[in-house]
């Protein structure tokens, strides 16, 4: 293969030999195609019929010369190798596609079920996307193909295996079109001209077919698209500035009312978490203090920039404040909370007068937003965010209530007295939630109020900082386990950062989980009128984010539910697969396995049936039910004797990963609200199995009336879903995920 900068020559020297062209087709793009190393049969463009080229073998190909479609234009025909037979062929496509320029190649045997699609095209998002698929005249209605991007390229093997395994496996009967390594070698030559040429020099290059043979890969037809002429700008690293704004030492604040305003609501948040009031300082004229911070008249009043400056004023006032910000040199950091700064028509001018204004600086500060709810740091102490602690679900668990003397049951000892379950370190504070829209960050937190996140940031309209930046922030934060994001799309460049940082943060053993709107026509509409966000192609990104190893949830239920598995299994489960199911109910039992997917049911050891069986007998249930998995307890098992059988399923050293669901409405379990928090009760027994080394989730099929349970397990730290086929569904994703 040629050099790099020879691979971007001899595509400007095509161009500028076709000018005018936006398209190169057959025998120009084919000299691509030889540049980057790949085979091509010998052909030649012609004119006139009349005139036939000498080429080597019994049979050619003649097609028409030209952009169109020629299988459905009639414009490919595969004759004889003689003059006569050719001059024919040359007549029938002229009168069926009114072309008068013809292209004669090489015939290549082969059999059309080894042909494959493959090429490389430029994406804003991700840089150069490679795809290979089965090729020829059906590929609109084959599988779709396997997509490699740089982000993924470690991952070219595991991709066409999850991807495309007919090109590993053969179609239709066929054996493979070629082995792994060459459509390995072939997808990484590919990538590496994408990011010599794109999108500068080129914007799309494809090959369709080609074919493997004895002496590796030939194409048969090419075309190629110009490119844009522009050069992707670099972008500076943020890491270290976010690191500061998400630890800083000083805070400022301006647009807070002496009355209640979003300004004066951030400030109270700033210090109710924490952060030294001597090191707030508001911006306000003509006031000593507000909340016992220090009041400053204005952005040059401060005696030295300031770590973190939240802009709360109106949107009307945003761009002199910004431009002050940045000229003074205030702040190192800025989060804007005002949105009409570039979402909506008629804004722009706001958004590209501050963009100006950071270009032109030496030192500009990092900004979050505009339109941003605020950003919070559990290990900064401080909530810069303006939405009123009243306005939440308190995370408060309500006392148990001290029950009376209970009588015992048949194989259960009477309990006296209640404590709440032990509540440890808070696992969530792992967690960074990430959002483009301030609302699905609230709404997950009153959701799931027992998550208290390590960080959370909405970016707004990361007119600066960007949903890949905090990613890479996250996957250089060994403290953070689990970055979880809504988004709506990805600026420039900025799909390949999230993509390197989900790959860091399953190195070590962490997760990105994401959900993405504006993945439908009515959703990019909607998400550029909310965010200005940039939608991507949905199966472009579908498929590059599950090579990364992100977890991407299809709903806002399904992403909530991962989350709080995510939160309670730690990733200890990481290439977990054995799993064991217990219920009390039978047609959980069968739902759940028939959700498994590529988990698998769990072979228990003699002695934990054994064990399994001693504690049934204890209760009078060994002639009931078994010790099979999953495991029925049926209706009929209490308390002790359920989470007995729960705690030798976890015992177990052949169970990676368990699923314990209770259906709480039978007599024998003291399930009801006033019982949660009693000693003995079920929920406090499986409350104590919280810390258990071999992780499991809990499924509490049931109304509202047994929310009571639910909020017990979850404050213990255990993940509790509330259908059992969607729990095994949802951890056989979890578990499933490429590390």
């Amino acid at each position: 293969m040629i050099t790099t900068v020879d691979l971007a020559a001899v595509v400007d020297a095509l161009f500028a030999h076709h000018p005018g062209q936006q398209t190169l087709a057959e025998a120009a793009a084919q000299e691509i195609t030889r540049a980057i190393g790949i085979a091509v049969p010998r052909m030649e463009v012609v004119t006139p019929p009349g005139v036939a080229p000498a080429l080597p073998g019994d049979r050619v190909v003649v097609k028409a010369s030209g952009p169109l479609h020629k299988s459905d234009a009639g414009g490919v025909r595969i004759v004889t190798n003689t003059p006569g037979e050719i001059d024919a062929a040359m007549r029938a496509i002229a009168a069926s596609s009114g072309t008068h320029a013809y292209l004669i190649a090489e015939f290549v045997d082969h059999d059309p079920r080894d042909e494959i699609i493959a090429g490389v095209r430029w994406t804003d998002a991700f840089g150069p996307v490679v795809s290979i698929g089965p090729g020829g005249v059906d590929v609109e209605s084959g599988p779709p193909p396997a997509l490699v991007a740089p982000a993924t390229a470690d991952r070219i093997a595991a991709t066409l295996r999850s991807a495309a395994p007919s090109l590993l496996t053969g179609r239709r009967g066929s054996p493979p079109a070629a082995d792994p390594a060459a459509l390995t070698s072939l997808i990484a030559s590919l990538l590496a001209f994408g990011e010599a040429t794109m999108p500068q020099h080129l914007t799309e290059f494809e090959m369709n077919p080609v074919v493997f043979t004895a002496k590796g890969p030939i194409a048969l037809d090419a075309r190629a698209v110009a490119g844009s002429g522009i050069t992707p700008s670099a972008r500076r690293a943020r890491t270290d500035a976010i690191t500061k704004q998400l630890h800083p030492d000083s805070i400022a604040v301006i647009g807070v009312s002496e009355q209640m305003n979003p300004g004066r609501v951030i400030v109270r948040n700033i210090l109710a978490a924490g952060f030294p009031v001597d090191r707030v300082v508001v911006i306000k004229p003509d006031v000593a203090e507000i909340e016992g911070c220090r009041c400053v008249a204005g952005l040059d009043a401060l005696e030295a920039p300031v770590d973190l400056l939240v802009v709360a004023v109106p949107a009307s006032a945003v761009v002199e404040v910004m431009d002050q910000a940045i000229a003074t040199g205030a702040a190192h950091s800025i989060v804007l909370i005002p949105g009409g700064v570039g979402e909506r028509p008629g804004t722009e001018h706001a958004a590209d007068r501050i963009r100006s204004a950071l270009a032109a600086s030496s030192q500009p500060p990092v900004i979050t937003g505009p339109n941003s709810m605020g950003v919070r740091s559990e290990p900064g102490r401080y909530d810069a965010t303006f939405i009123p602690k009243e306005r939440m679900t308190s995370t408060t668990i309500t006392p148990p209530i001290t029950p009376p003397l209970w009588g015992s049951r048949r194989g259960e000892a009477a309990s006296v007295g209640g404590h709440a379950p032990p509540i440890g370190e808070h696992p969530d504070r792992g967690v960074a939630l990430i959002a483009q829209s301030g609302a699905f960050a609230l709404a997950r937190l009153d959701r799931l109020p027992w998550l208290e996140p390590r960080f959370l940031v909405t970016v707004g309209n990361q007119i600066d900082l960007t949903i890949g930046d905090y990613l890479e922030a996250m996957a250089a934060d060994p403290s953070v386990d689990m970055a979880a994001c809504y988004l709506e799309g990805f600026l420039p460049g900025d799909g390949d950062r999230a993509l390197r940082a989900a790959r860091e943060m399953r190195r070590r053993g962490g997760a990105v989980l994401w959900y993405r709107g504006g993945r439908t026509a009515a959703g990019v509409r909607s998400a550029a009128t909310h965010t200005a966000a940039i939608a991507t192609d949905d199966v472009v990104t579908r498929s590059l984010a599950a090579a990364a190893g992100v977890l991407e949830a299809g709903s806002l239920d399904d992403f909530d539910d991962l989350l709080r598995i995510g939160v309670a299994l730690h990733g200890r489960f990481l290439g977990a697969s054995r799993l064991a199911i217990v219920s009390n109910a039978g047609f959980e039992c069968v739902a759940a396995a028939d959700r498994i997917g590529s988990l698998t049911l769990a072979e228990y050891s003699s002695a934990t049936r054994e064990r399994i069986i001693g504690v049934l007998r204890g209760a009078g249930l060994d002639g009931v039910t078994g010790s099979d998995n999953p495991l029925d307890l049926t209706p009929m098992a209490g308390d002790a004797t359920y989470a007995a059988a729960v705690e030798a399923v976890l015992d177990d050293p052949g169970v990676d990963v368990a699923v314990v669901g209770c259906l709480p409405f039978t007599p024998a379990l003291r399930t009801m609200p006033e019982q949660v928090g009693w000693t003995g009760s079920l929920p406090d027994r499986l409350a104590a199995l919280a810390g258990h080394p071999t992780p499991w989730i809990a499924v509490i099929d049931a109304g509202r009336q047994y929310d009571p349970i639910v909020d017990h397990l979850e404050a213990a730290g255990i993940a509790v879903l509330r259908h059992m086929d969607r729990a095994v569904r949802l951890l056989e994703r979890w578990v499933g995920s490429p590390p």
